[in-house]
């Protein structure tokens, strides 16, 4: 918990880790303050946690072969730690406890529909206000305790609990594929979802402060209510939904889109790429900590987010040729993969990143001819399904051998589509095989059947399903298809960029 009290220049500092991450760490270290247990009736255990057997399971962190590897050295530190607890020797420990129950509470209150609005943070800090002292009736407890509840989902059929919520990222998906799909700027349906979404501007200075000095707060959240963690995925996303719809204010949306377009550019990396919450936080050392067992301490940039930004700058007429653009484009042709594909972190998997990819490099109108670029598509078609679909499942995060492999689904069909749409040439047979699909599998309502998971939270942690996915992408992409039959890339917008 001392860790809250580090200097921010030590290399161990919170905001040298991902926002999620230290949404987790603190409250679980006050928990591991205290230790709190509770004892089991005689005949409940909990066998199923070791499957080798309660003796013969080894819980001990395994060490690296080489004597000197940063996982070794913090293994080694962990074991000198463990000798000198006995001897209590913590002069800082209660200033850290309070510092970490000040965090904590500050990140809970108006604004906030819960720590981080992620599971597993809001739960650590349910026990964490627990054994913190704060009774049931307390009302942080009470707020923090009705934010969770309302993760649960209680119908007919099952319970289940939610990792979160993601009605920002819902409504600008759909107000773009409505859009783009020739829905009228002013429709009334368009106009209240843009004002919805302005109002969700974030407009305070969250944890991203601490590696990002730009000075005006704006961007937005995943969820309802986020105030401290807006993100650059959601911000993106959002921005090219209100260019589509008509303002009832030109001069406020145009102010409020320069405020969120800089604060985006803002994000931009040493490596020209983009991450989601956070700039700059790579250090590759903390992979090895004995707690980064969820693979996701950092918020390394990614494709997937570096694409959807230049396919934002592309529609609002962004310069093409200013350094940061040529830094992202450097970027994306240094993180494809061998065989031309590109890595999706917050969507499974490589038909995701593939995708965004294409689809970012056409918005700017970059040349789709050159060699790298094609090499994208045909990685694309070479993984068509024999329905004319395309499918991939979450096992290709632990098992890239598996990538572009998978019961075709509705969501990565539209994917994939639209990667190859953008590269041109709309009489390829993969694009028409692709529409067929989507076409025959469409069901008298409208909609698309998806059971499988679609969506990346954590990769090989666990995963999302979201539910509008098999929805919108499927009508964004025969939006697009018709679009580029037309001979435009997007809807024209109600916002160009001052520069």
């Amino acid at each position: 918990v001392e860790m809250t009290l580090l200097p921010t220049w030590s290399p161990f500092h919170i905001y040298k880790m991902s926002s999620w991450s230290r949404a987790m760490l603190i409250p679980l270290a006050i928990i591991n303050h205290f230790k709190p247990t509770r004892s089991l009736p005689g005949n409940k255990q909990l066998h199923e946690l070791y499957p080798l057997g309660t003796e013969q399971s080894d819980l001990r962190l395994p060490r690296s072969e080489r004597f000197w590897t940063w996982r070794n050295f913090f293994l080694r530190l962990n074991d000198v730690m463990k000798i000198l607890h006995p001897l209590r020797i913590r002069p800082t420990r209660q200033r850290a406890l309070e510092e970490a129950e000040r965090w904590m509470l500050e990140r809970i209150g108006e604004g906030s529909d819960g720590l981080a609005a992620v599971f597993p943070a809001m739960l650590n800090c349910l026990i964490a206000l627990r054994v913190l002292g704060y009774p049931k009736d307390h009302p942080a407890y009470k707020k923090a305790a009705q934010d969770f509840a309302g993760l649960f989902v209680d119908d007919p059929e099952d319970f289940r609990i939610q990792p979160c919520l993601s009605p920002v990222w819902d409504t600008a998906i759909n107000l773009i594929s409505l859009a783009e799909s020739g829905l009228p700027a002013d429709d009334p349906a368009l106009r209240r979802a843009a004002k919805w979404l302005l109002d969700k501007e974030v407009r305070i200075r969250g944890d991203w402060q601490h590696n990002n000095s730009h000075p005006e707060p704006s961007g937005w959240a995943f969820e309802y209510n986020n105030v401290y963690y807006p993100d650059v995925d959601d911000t993106a996303m959002v921005l090219m939904a209100l260019r589509l719809a008509k303002p009832e204010n030109d001069a406020e949306l145009a102010k409020t889109f320069q405020r969120a377009l800089d604060w985006q550019m803002s994000f931009q990396c040493r490596d020209g790429g983009w991450g989601a919450f956070d700039k700059n936080v790579t250090t590759p050392w903390l992979e090895d900590m004995p707690f980064a067992d969820h693979n996701a301490i950092l918020d390394p940039t990614c494709s997937d987010l570096t694409a959807r930004t230049l396919e934002l700058l592309g529609y609002i007429n962004f310069n093409p040729k200013v350094r940061s653009v040529r830094d992202a484009i450097h970027y994306l042709i240094e993180t494809q993969e061998p065989d031309g594909s590109w890595y999706g972190r917050w969507g499974v998997n490589y038909i995701y990143g593939t995708w965004q990819v294409l689809r970012g490099l056409r918005a700017i109108n970059f040349d789709m001819t050159q060699d790298w670029i094609l090499r994208g598509r045909d990685w694309l078609e070479s993984c068509q399904n024999d329905d004319g679909g395309w499918g991939e499942t979450c096992a290709t995060y632990e098992n890239p051998a598996t990538k572009g492999i998978g019961k075709s689904t509705a969501s990565q069909t539209a994917w994939a589509i639209m990667g190859i749409c953008a590269c041109g040439d709309l009489n390829r047979s993969s694009i028409q095989r692709g529409l067929r699909f989507l076409l025959s599998t469409q069901k008298d309502d409208g909609s698309w059947d998806e059971p499988e998971i679609t969506g990346t939270g954590f990769p090989g942690v666990f995963y999302l399903k979201y539910d509008m996915y098999r929805q919108n992408f499927p009508l964004l992409a025969l939006a697009t298809y018709v679009n580029y039959r037309k001979g435009f890339t997007s809807q024209p917008g109600f916002y160009q960029a001052a520069r």
